[in-house]
């Protein structure tokens, strides 16, 4: 068995390692190679509202044959409000998919980061291989909220590595010591999978083939479009400064409105989108997703936006929701721009208020109405092309002819060019 220099310091330190584990075969892999080389180990696996477990407790016993004990932390509430906040700013990334991911990972980071020292823990052991995001989002989380507190990453461990360069080994090492592991078979389950409240992210295996349709994923959280039902559902939310406070009429928590709305969109076909997005480290990475609640309220609160934003303020609050949704991503939710760019956009949403109501047709999220909008700065008798008392017509005269002095100006100065541009960028070549 190679030796971890890692390890050995851990040991002579009296460093506690807290390991995140979900109860599969790399958790059970490492919290048993840690305590069998000596090392204080105690476990933790968040609670995110994954729909993928049965029983988030279930992790419990899993890790139990490793003679580790497991700690649940209940974040369930930090992610719906994770949710909300990212709804709020509009914060998708490449291809416009909702983060669960890279929120799940804040708020399991800030969480289970809390519940270690709790538990007198000095490190904090991820599962994050060496070539994606999350090892970045992990470890810059821990630095940022203590940078004090250790980050131990067993598969960055050349010791580890070379003990265990496949699942074989794993399960080998496992059955070694009694502890037995089930593998999910294959021809069932074609790619990776990583889930919390707010979505589910799938990636790798068949899905790194762009040669490979995106529908051999299995929704978990709602159907396939064509699967939907064939009738049109009316769905009604009314938001406050941006926030979704009540679903067909009935006020709800957070928590409780993101479970309803996942389950009314999932049902619809709502959600189901597919990206290849640029990676932190530089690469690309083809993903599958499911987001059905936060899709539904995302197109939702759009309208309300419309209705209140000028555009000027449209034009700031798209920039700021860029910069959140790559910070998110990034693994910088608690930096200082985040931050500011997050209470900029809590700022314009202050007088966002309004019930929208939105039918759902196998896929589809279509506009209906949009009323109770005290704010809101369209007026029918403005936009009309109609007669109206609205706008004078004829005042539009003395902005064209302050409009023209800039046109005529460029035009005289040899500004302008009408030609096609890539026919020019053509013959330039």
């Amino acid at each position: 068995m190679p030796e971890s220099t890692i390890l050995k310091e851990y040991i002579k330190n009296g460093d506690v390692v807290g390991i995140c584990v979900s109860g599969g075969l790399d958790s059970k892999t490492v919290a048993l190679r840690l305590r069998l080389a000596g090392v204080k180990v105690k476990c933790f696996t968040a609670d995110i509202g994954q729909p993928d477990e049965d029983d988030i407790n279930d992790v419990v016993k899993k890790m139990a044959p490793c003679g580790v004990e497991t700690v649940v932390v209940d974040l369930k509430d930090e992610i719906a409000e994770g949710a909300f906040e990212a709804v709020a700013c509009k914060g998708s990334y490449d291809g416009g998919y909702w983060q669960s991911t890279g929120i799940g990972r804040y708020v399991t980071a800030r969480g289970l980061l809390k519940a270690m020292k709790k538990q007198g823990c000095t490190v904090l052991s991820h599962g994050a291989t060496g070539r994606g995001n999350d090892q970045v989002r992990f470890e810059r989380y821990v630095n940022v909220l203590d940078p004090d507190f250790k980050v131990y990453a067993p598969w960055r461990d050349p010791a580890l590595l070379e003990e265990f360069p496949g699942r074989s080994q794993m399960l080998a090492y496992l059955q070694k010591h009694g502890i037995g592991h089930q593998i999910i078979s294959q021809e069932k389950k074609r790619y990776s999978t990583d889930a919390n409240i707010c979505g589910l992210s799938n990636e790798a295996e068949d899905l790194e083939s762009m040669e490979t349709p995106m529908t051999i994923v299995n929704p978990v959280m709602g159907v396939w479009p064509k699967d939907a039902p064939d009738t049109t559902e009316e769905v009604t939310l009314k938001f406050e400064s941006g926030r979704c406070v009540e679903l067909n009429g009935k006020k709800m928590t957070p928590l409780e409105m993101l479970q309803a709305c996942n389950k009314i969109a999932g049902r619809n076909g709502i959600g189901l989108s597919q990206a290849l997005e640029n990676r932190i480290l530089g690469t690309k990475s083809r993903g599958v997703y499911e987001a059905p609640g936060m899709e539904l309220l995302g197109q939702a609160v759009t309208y309300v936006y419309q209705a209140v934003l000028d555009r000027r303020a449209t034009g700031l609050f798209e920039t700021l929701s860029k910069h959140v949704s790559d910070q998110i991503y990034d693994g910088r939710y608690f930096d200082p721009s985040t931050r500011a760019a997050i209470t900029a956009i809590w700022q314009m949403a202050e007088p966002c208020h309004g019930t929208v109501k939105l039918g759902l047709f196998k896929g589809h999220a279509f506009f209906l109405s949009l009323v109770d909008v005290p704010h809101s700065i369209y007026f029918e008798a403005d936009s009309s092309m109609e007669a109206s008392e609205g706008l004078n017509p004829v005042s539009s005269q003395g902005y064209l002819e302050v409009s023209s002095v800039e046109a005529k100006a460029l035009a005289k100065a040899g500004l302008i060019d009408d030609s096609s541009m890539w026919a020019k960028r053509r013959r330039t070549a």
